[in-house]
């Protein structure tokens, strides 16, 4: 039968020592339990600490020898424990005295022979205890003699792991709370749209808060309105009012202090929670959002999910989020407002412009290009009654409407059959499914958006006293792109472009009437001439018609020109890490390979050195394999060396990639790049941009009716404002295939790469530039323009 042997089985130096080493609860009663486990052979030892002294739980650390460590807490009060938490002071039990529920809290396979509890007490505080079975031979005083010397020694260091692990908790929590207030900021401070703040702030602040419901309640008037709900309160819903005395939230906040209520017995949520089965509210916290000064709303979270009540720092941390979700609802209400204003301008400019010409195709292009400032639109169209037929007038974007485009002709007949209805329709798609009643409108509005891509259609008709002018239509791959703010823009727009539009037909219909009479009052003020005067005019037209047919001019097309980089290049870190140090800054010159930064490379230079370790230690294995003429050995550790020279490579090239190098020669344009010291860089992320400004490219943007005059190669000068007395040579390289929309105006962009060889010209410039397209006839380069004009009018007149 085994004996126990007192004394330590490690000298107590060896065991201090121990204990000290480790900072944290569970390492140090590990070692206590094994030292006691060595102390007393064939026992089991368990170790329990107390980790909240308001609540106190024996809460299990460690286990040694044939016993195992509960899975949860235990009971203060149960079985042997409860005895030493009510006695304090050490116990000593014979197993024949004590029922299997006295220890049900242990998990063992033996007869237990006899039991012990010891206390451990730090200056009259319970730190925990240690529980003893023995298994084979019973324990008596003698023998828990030294162990009492152990609980001292364990005492003391268990309590100051917990004192540790509490202040590590503490600190923890802060920085978790601080971390939640950067990421809030950072996500109100992402959006300036009111509707997406309002359901935004509550969610966030439910997530955060950890409880049932969030309602945000905003100033209107002389009332609260509920703008937003996270969660579920059956108390109250979205769009909910009050006034002061009608409710809980309005009576709040006439006084505007932040309230805590923990229990449900206050009458004010009993008054709140009457008639209620399920869902009333327990716990509750309030605070207002506050706004230089003054009140605009109020924030209120109720019940939190882990069933306890709310406290003094909840209602804190709210204040305090309150104030990042005052600022972002601040900035979205004053861009709204802004929105409204800028609304109303463009609203007026257009009504301007279209009511300040009888030129009907200007008219229809003003109001289905000119709301899109304000408008989210991304095409609108406009379409006119003629001859008691729809025709199709107008498209937002295109100059020249060609109504059998494959893009055009589904608009063009979807506006006939939404002409036909004379109401307005406004047709939307959410996932899949069509906002409409009618089942031969979803079928119809399927297919369109099907074919399009389109997913909000909206139509208003134009009708006046007379009867129908005709249909403008607006659309957008976004079902929800106009506002209720957009909605009663069109309306005011569709007004005034009935007007205008029915007054613009009306004068067309005059034949000629703009052009007969200014022509014959030229007629006769020119036969009123002497007739001395009347050849001389006539002579000098015809000279001057002769110059300019057959006098060859330099022809240069011009525009306004931005200036690019021909090469850019982007820094991207090739493994994760921190930037540990930065060696450029913003407009310094490098070359290829340069190192622009390190990243903190400790971690790969420790795998760097474990694998040539390893390496190391299968090439003296192979070498020693070799020495005693085991081939077979030497075989396995050959294959092990060549594996671990491998890994050294592998390893040394990740070291090598935590040196972030510059892949051209250029400039370094990222700003204040040596900020980004101590940021941590993840696989895609920027770390700097270098630009190779030895060679430029300058986009110099060419009306589109002039575009088809320029080839690649054509020579081209720059003048840019930064340096208005140089002039800058340069040549075509290619001419952009597509147009693009610029101040109202389609433009083809010339591409001319100009040396820049002393890196004077810096992306970003602006000047003007002109392509040389070669010579030309004086009349052909001085009306070009006005001829293309005229024709393409004639043309819309009575060509086919």
């Amino acid at each position: 039968m085994a004996t126990h042997t007192p004394g330590f089985a490690v000298p107590i130096h060896e065991f201090a020592v121990a204990l000290l080493s480790e900072r944290e609860v569970a390492p140090r009663a590990r070692h206590t339990a094994q030292q006691l486990a060595e102390l007393l052979p064939g026992t089991g030892v368990v170790v329990y600490v107390i980790e909240d002294q308001q609540a106190p739980q024996w809460t299990p650390k460690a286990a040694a020898g044939a016993v195992t460590v509960p899975a949860a807490a235990i009971s203060f009060d149960a079985g042997t424990l409860g005895a030493i938490a009510e006695r304090r002071e050490p116990l000593l039990f014979a197993g024949s005295d004590l029922a299997r529920e006295d220890y049900a809290h242990l998990d063992v396979r033996r007869t237990v022979v006899s039991l012990s509890c010891l206390p451990l007490t730090v200056d009259e505080v319970r730190v925990g205890a240690i529980e003893i079975v023995s298994f084979d031979a019973p324990l008596t005083e003698a023998s828990l003699a030294p162990v009492m010397e152990i609980a001292e020694f364990a005492a003391i260091a268990l309590a100051t792991a917990l004192g540790y692990e509490s202040e590590r908790n503490s600190n923890l929590q802060s920085i978790s709370r601080l971390a939640q207030l950067y990421d809030l900021e950072k996500v109100f401070n992402s959006t300036l749209e009111m509707e997406t703040l309002l359901a935004l702030v509550p969610r966030k602040f439910q997530e955060i808060l950890n409880v049932q419901a969030v309602n945000l309640w905003l100033v209107q008037g002389d009332s609260l309105m509920l703008m937003g709900q996270a969660g579920r309160d059956p108390t109250v819903k979205v769009g909910a009012s009050q006034k002061a005395g009608e409710g809980m939230i309005a009576d709040l906040a006439e006084t505007g202090d932040p309230v805590l209520i923990e229990s449900d017995a206050d009458e004010r949520l009993q008054r709140r929670n009457f008639g209620l089965q399920e869902g009333a509210i327990v716990s509750y916290i309030a605070a207002p959002l506050m706004s230089e000064g003054a009140e605009v709303g109020f924030v209120e979270a109720i019940n939190k999910l882990d069933g306890t009540s709310f406290d003094e720092d909840d209602l804190f941390f709210l204040t305090t989020v309150n104030e990042t979700a005052a600022g972002a609802l601040k900035n979205a209400s004053l861009l709204h407002a802004e929105r409204k204003v800028e609304i109303l301008e463009t609203l007026v400019k257009v009504s301007q412009e279209i009511t300040s010409t009888l030129n009907l195709d200007r008219m229809l292009q003003t109001i289905v290009n000119a709301p899109q400032a304000v408008i989210p639109y991304e095409r609108a169209a406009i379409a006119l009654e003629q001859h008691g037929r729809l025709k199709l007038s107008a498209v937002s974007g295109i100059m020249q409407l060609n109504r059998d485009d494959p893009e055009i002709a589904p608009l063009n007949d979807l506006l006939q059959w939404a002409a036909a209805t004379e109401s307005e329709i406004w047709v939307r798609q959410h996932d899949g499914q069509i906002d409409e009643l009618r089942e031969e409108t979803r079928a119809k509005f399927q297919r369109y958006f099907s074919d399009t891509g389109v997913r909000g259609f909206y139509c208003h008709p134009l009708v006046d006293d007379t009867g129908r002018v005709g249909v403008l239509a607006f659309e957008s791959s976004d079902p929800d792109f106009l506002s209720e703010a957009h909605l009663e823009m069109i309306q005011v727009l569709a007004s005034q472009a009935t007007v205008a539009l029915r007054n613009a037909q009306m004068y067309k219909e005059v034949p000629f009437i703009g052009l007969l009479e200014p022509v014959l009052e030229k007629k006769r003020k020119f036969m009123a001439m002497e007739r001395k005067r009347r050849r001389m005019l006539v002579g000098a037209a015809v000279a001057t018609a002769l110059f300019l047919t057959f006098f060859p001019v330099p022809m240069r097309l011009g525009g306004d020109a931005t200036v690019a980089p021909q090469r850019r290049a982007q820094v991207e870190p090739e493994v994760e890490g921190v930037v540990a140090k930065v060696y450029v800054r913003e407009g310094q010159p490098v070359k290829a390979g340069d190192v622009l930064a390190e990243l903190r490379d400790w971690e790969y230079r420790a795998a760097l050195a474990g694998a040539q370790a390893k390496y190391s230690t299968a090439v003296s294995a192979m070498n020693r394999a070799l020495v005693s003429n085991d081939g077979g050995e030497a075989g396995i550790q050959r294959l092990q060396a060549d594996v671990w020279a491998s890994e050294v490579e592998r390893s040394r090239e990740r070291l090598e990639k935590t040196k972030l190098r510059s892949p051209i020669n250029g400039v370094v344009a990222t700003p204040r790049v040596e900020n980004l010291v101590g940021r941590r860089l993840q696989f895609g992320d920027s770390f700097a941009e270098v630009v190779d400004s030895s060679a430029t490219s300058v986009d110099v943007a060419i009306e589109e009716k002039e575009a088809v005059l320029m080839r690649a190669g054509n020579r081209a000068v720059v003048k840019l404002n930064g340096f208005p007395t140089r002039t800058f040579e340069g040549q075509v390289a290619v001419v952009s295939p597509r147009s693009e929309l610029v101040d109202e105006q389609r433009v083809f962009f010339a591409r001319v790469n100009v040396p820049n060889q002393d890196s004077v010209i810096r992306p970003g410039m602006q000047g003007r530039g002109k392509v040389s397209v070669g010579w030309h006839a004086a009349g052909y380069v001085l009306f070009r323009g006005t001829a293309m004009w005229l024709y393409s009018t004639l043309w819309s007149w009575f060509g086919w």
